[in-house]
């Protein structure tokens, strides 16, 4: 791992009207492992900058916003869907030129890097999945009753709109974390920021009635990793109260040589494990891509 932090890019992608915002480390060599980050709700590509500084050097860490998260910019036409998301994040890669690399995935960047491996096999060099869901076992209580409320539920959107406010977002940082002091508050007032854009919760509410979509393909989802096998490695905060420490295990009956490591944190690993998960990443690069 470098001594000091990469250098990184920050630049926009228009693909479909939208206009892209991404992250991207320029690093020694011009044949460094790519790593494609997809980023989790109500977050966007900010929440990998400390990633891009430990590891931008030896590798290429690419980390774009979606449609309604961060940086990019999205036209009022836009209908906001998991299977939309994935359109526009499909339309990134090609633009960029990737033709292969190894997906992070976490939170809302499973249901999203899970498309694009279904429909674009070929791309995935390997996976590694952070707090990320992709089994009915790896919904606690709370995950599945809100996950699951459609527009037609009474009170639903007042349930919602809650998870949108200030105390929401800090909650889902905080929660499951032994020491709250250790994590910044920079995550989730930024977060903040970009929800209390105009259209922004809206987006989310339209992502949120959709997210039943998810669970419904996790079957699809796990037929994918069984028939394609790709090497991956499970990182997971296990106090994470939302996508729990089951969902972490799942992925060893569909991929058995997957590497799992639990850690003693909540939903945002990255926020308080960088330096034991940075090397862990770093490691199955180098393993991987050879």
């Amino acid at each position: 791992m470098p001594a000091s932090a990469a250098r990184t890019v920050h630049r926009h992608l228009e693909v479909d009207g939208v206009r892209v915002f991404y992250r991207e480390s320029v690093p020694d060599r011009a044949d460094a492992p790519v790593l494609l980050l997809l980023h989790g709700f109500p977050s966007g590509s900010h929440q990998f900058r400390r990633l891009l500084d430990v590891l931008g050097s030896h590798y290429r860490l690419i980390a774009p916003d979606y449609p309604g998260f961060g940086h990019t910019e999205v036209p009022d036409t836009f209908t906001y869907s998991f299977d939309r998301l994935a359109d526009v994040m499909e339309g990134f890669v090609q633009q960029l030129g990737l033709d292969r690399f190894v997906m992070y995935v976490f939170d809302f960047g499973a249901p999203v890097g899970f498309r694009l491996a279904d429909r674009r096999p070929e791309w995935i060099a390997g996976l590694i999945v952070q707090n990320g869901n992709a089994y009915e076992d790896g919904l606690s209580d709370v995950a599945r009753d809100a996950l699951l409320l459609t527009p037609r539920t009474l009170g639903a959107e007042d349930t919602l709109r809650d998870l949108l406010t200030l105390a929401g977002t800090r909650h889902q940082y905080e929660a499951g974390v032994t020491d709250p002091a250790s994590i910044s508050p920079d995550g989730w007032t930024l977060d903040q920021h970009f929800l209390d854009l105009p259209g922004r919760k809206e987006a989310q509410l339209a992502l949120f009635f959709d997210y039943r979509t998810n669970i419904e393909s996790y079957g699809r989802w796990q037929a994918w990793l069984r028939r394609h096998t790709p090497p991956t490695l499970v990182v997971w905060g296990a106090q994470d109260p939302f996508f729990t420490s089951p969902g972490a295990r799942a992925y060893l009956r569909d991929v058995p040589k997957a590497e799992l490591h639990l850690l003693d944190t909540g939903h945002f690993a990255l926020e308080t494990h960088l330096p034991e998960i940075a090397p862990l990443i770093a490691d199955f690069l180098d393993r991987t891509w050879k």
